[in-house]
Formats: structure tokens, sequence, C-alpha cells
């Protein structure tokens, strides 16, 4: 029987991880942080949803392209009629599920009715909420009909929880895990390890690996030091940090990959707490910030790009350019007008989960001190930190993966979203947003986006320093694309033999 692993820090206590050997050469050992500690689903639209192992099972309609944009996945073509209130999708040909079922229209109404449900009220419905109804055409086409006009619903689509699932996987359980992806679930074990093996009858060709094994290890320095152990086989999704690197870049042993990304890691000043729903405290707390230094001393010269409070990543076709230098003199101004002319003292809670966290924490802390505020940093376990922390404290840390600008400004930052985690209440920015989703000129829409980022990064309560680079360490001989996460294709992923 497979043991679950624990957290561990250093080589002493990485000893005491129990995991598994490696069945057989071509399978691919790879880490996850188990976000929910055991309550992670297999269900993709579940607030607790299995993320890395939801990627080998299930596909959506459309997916991202090497640079983000919108390429065909289970869809092999799309048009939108004129005025973009109605789009009509084409299904690929000869998609099966891993049991046999060949993929139907049926699936993917099923699979939009349930996750636009009102009472199941998945958090991924914010950003897909413009769908008003889902139905299958004479021809067999799938047809979304929408509340109003959108230009970029395919970009909508690319949702990482927009999968398509048989019809009755929430009546039948043995439906659990079986989607169109490359990899089919043989043994689901998240806080020890979850196995998979090839579906050989995946429509874009038989995986080159055998299996993969998805290996719980909360705490971001055990994961680091079970890859140097040889115990996983490559770093996972979210990569190592610039000093983790150090100790692989020069080993031959292994080989990397530094790969931009809009993954940001951030700090989270929630607006309905008694001190932070004060905008000009929010605003000082974020202006203290000195980002560049942040980059240098967590990355290196160039290892990340700044940004300014602002989720939207550089390679984002609405991308608004800002400059954000560190302004002491404004914060305690600011902070003086608040009511905070001696000083202010805030706690902030963070855990070893994420490699980036307690860092940026301390260097934050350290900035801060610089405009009169104390900033008392508190640790949470890295198995407890996204339940008992995130979302739960007045102020903590955060992590987010690359998103298109519809749908990180909707589900983070919008009043209704489930995970507004700021609790940011803006009834303009909102408007900005629908206002933006129902212009049908590219120009006029990119400059309600930009307006939009505008306010969030003048009104917002998320410091967001950075966007990452994901280095990606993997073992000699293992063979990943060097594309950021969302956009690999799992079944071109490759190992050749004990590395």
């Amino acid at each position: 029987m497979k043991k679950p692993l624990i957290a561990a820090i250093g080589l002493a206590a990485l000893a005491q991880l129990a995991i598994p050997q490696l069945a057989h050469a071509e399978t691919l050992r790879t880490p996850h942080w188990v976000e929910f500690s055991g309550k992670e689903s297999l269900d993709p639209i579940s607030p607790t949803r299995f993320y890395s192992a939801n990627q080998l099972i299930y596909s959506r309609l459309v997916r991202q392209g090497s640079k983000g944009e919108p390429v065909s996945d289970l869809a092999s073509e799309w048009q939108a009629n004129p005025a973009a209130d109605e789009w009509t999708f084409t299904l690929r040909d000869g998609v099966s599920f891993h049991n046999g079922k060949a993929l139907s229209a049926d699936d993917v109404i099923y699979s939009f009715t349930r996750l636009l449900d009102p009472e199941r009220d998945a958090p991924a419905r914010a950003a897909l909420s413009v769908i008003e109804d889902v139905s299958v055409n004479e021809a067999g086409q799938i047809v979304f009909r929408l509340s109003q006009s959108h230009a970029d619903l395919p970009i909508l689509l690319m949702d990482y929880r927009a999968k398509i699932v048989p019809v009755g996987f929430d009546d039948d359980t043995s439906l659990q895990g079986i989607g169109t992806g490359p990899f089919k679930l043989v043994e689901f074990d998240p806080q020890g390890t979850t196995t998979f093996e090839a579906f050989a009858d995946y429509w874009e060709g038989a995986p080159k690996l055998d299996g993969m094994d998805l290996i719980g290890i909360p705490d971001d320095n055990a994961r680091t030091q079970a890859l140097l152990a040889g115990q996983i086989d490559w770093s996972g999704w979210n990569g190592v940090n610039a000093q983790q690197l150090r100790l692989f870049s020069s080993n031959p042993a292994y080989h990397y990959d530094s790969i931009a990304t809009g993954d940001w890691r951030g700090m989270v000043f929630r607006a309905d707490d008694e001190v932070f729903q004060d905008v000009r405290v929010r605003r000082a707390l974020r202006l203290v910030a000195d980002r560049e230094e942040m980059v240098n001393l967590l990355f290196g010269k160039g290892g990340a790009t700044i940004t300014c409070d602002n989720p939207v990543w550089n390679g984002d076709q609405y991308k608004l350019a800002q400059q954000c230098p560190q302004d002491l003199d404004t914060a305690r101004s600011l902070l003086s007008d608040a009511g905070y002319a001696d000083g202010l003292e805030i706690d902030v809670y963070t855990s070893g989960v994420d490699n980036y966290f307690r860092p940026m924490t301390e260097l934050y802390q350290r900035q801060a001190a610089e405009a009169g505020i104390t900033v008392n940093v508190h640790n949470v376990p890295a198995a407890d930190y996204w339940n008992t922390a995130w979302m739960k404290k007045p102020a903590f840390t955060t992590a987010w993966g690359q998103r298109p600008t519809d749908q990180v400004l909707n589900e983070i930052f919008q009043s209704e979203a489930n995970w507004n985690e700021s609790a940011y209440q803006n009834p303009e920015f909102d408007a900005l947003l629908a206002k933006a989703r129902a212009t049908l000129d590219d120009e006029a829409r990119t400059e309600l986006y930009h307006q939009a980022q505008a306010l969030l990064t003048d009104t917002g309560a998320t410091l967001i320093p950075f966007h990452l680079n994901n280095n990606r360490v993997m073992k000699r001989g293992v063979h990943i694309p060097a594309v950021e996460h969302f956009a690999i294709r799992w079944h071109q992923v490759d190992k050749q033999g004990e590395s």
C-alpha cells in the first residue's frame, strides 16, 4: 500500500518521505501542492478541483496555444454571428472517453449545463456567466447563445475548469475521473500518490509516456530536496525559485527551462477588514513596495516581470503598460490622512507552501517599515495554509496562474465572484468589464479593459509585484515542451529511461 507523504524540510526530514519507487522507466513522477489537504476533487468545476490531475484527465473545447491564443481542442473550428451573441462550434470527429464511449454533443451540453447551474454556483461560473444557453443544431454543432455580445468567447472557453465530462457524471461514481485527455486514472490518492496510465486512444495520438504519478508534497523545500534525491523527475507546475535553481543549474544530472508566464504571487489586504476598507490605507500598503528590489533579490535581474498590482500579464493583448516606483512619501501622507500619522501595524499570514511566499513577505516587511508600517509575519504550516489562512485572514499571501484578461479580472476581482479573495467591491469596475465584453470594436474594447486595469491598480486591495518566470527543472532525459503550463501538450512529454 502506498503511504501518504508528509511535509519535510531538509535532507534529514526528506529521508522520512514515503515516496513509492518508480514502477517502470517511462512513468513521470510529478509533485503537487496538496492544496486542499486531501479534499481534492476530480470534478473539474469543484472549488477543491485537483488541478494537476484534471489537466491530464480532461479536455476542453478550446485550449491555449503556445502564446496563449485560443486554438482547437475538442472543437475543430468555430464562428460567431455578426452580433457575436451566438457562437457555433464544430466537434472533432473520432474522440472517445477513457471508458470507450464516443464524445457527443450531449456531453458538451451536459458539461456546460452543470458548470452554469446557479444552484451549484461553481467558481468558473463567474467567468462564463455570459453564456445563457447551450444547445445542438441540426448539423450536430454546439451553439452557445449569450446574454450579450462577446467578441472573445473562445478565450473564455480556455478556462482550465471548462472541461468536458461524460453525461451522467454527477449520478454515476464510476464516471469520476473519466475524460478524453491523454492519461487515464488508475488510483486516486491526493495526499499520497495518484497514478495514471497512458490513454492509447487519445485523439492526438498515444502519449510518449507509459504513465504519470502525482505525488503529494505540500512543502516547497521538501519538493526541492525530493528532486535532488531523485525521488521525483521534475519540479512540477510551479518550478523552483532563483535560489533553488542554483542547486541544479550546474548539475549535469538536470536541465531546466525559464519560461515567462502570467503566474503571479501577491499579498491580499481584504477590503472588508476594518483597517483595509479605507482605500487610502490599501494604496499606501502597495506604494511602499520596491518591486524592482523584490525582483532582483528573489529572482536576479530580469528573472521576473514587474507589474503594478495588475494581474494581466505582458503577453496578453489587453495588457495596460504602467509604471509603479516605490513612493514612501505619498504612502506616509495617505496613512496620515487615514488616521495613522504615527504608523500602522498589520498581521500578514504566509507559508512555505509556495517557494516565493515567505521571502516576498520578509522583503515587504523591511520595505514597509521605511514608511512606518510594522508587518507582523505569521507562518502557517503548508498543509493547513489554503484551508486556514487563504481567504480567512485579513491579510495573506496568494498565488494565481495565468489567465486571459476577461477571466482574471472577472474571476478574482469582480464584486460577485466566488474567488474575490480581496473582497474588492467597485461598481464602476464591474460596469467596465461588462461593457468591454459587449464591445465588438477591438480598439474600443481594449480601451475599456485598460480603464478597468487602471481603476483596479489605483483602488484595489491586492499587492501584485511581479509575474513569474517558471524555472522548470527536469532530470536529464525528461523532455517537457518549453511553454507555459496551461499550453503543455502532455502526450508529447517524454522520459527516456532512468535519468
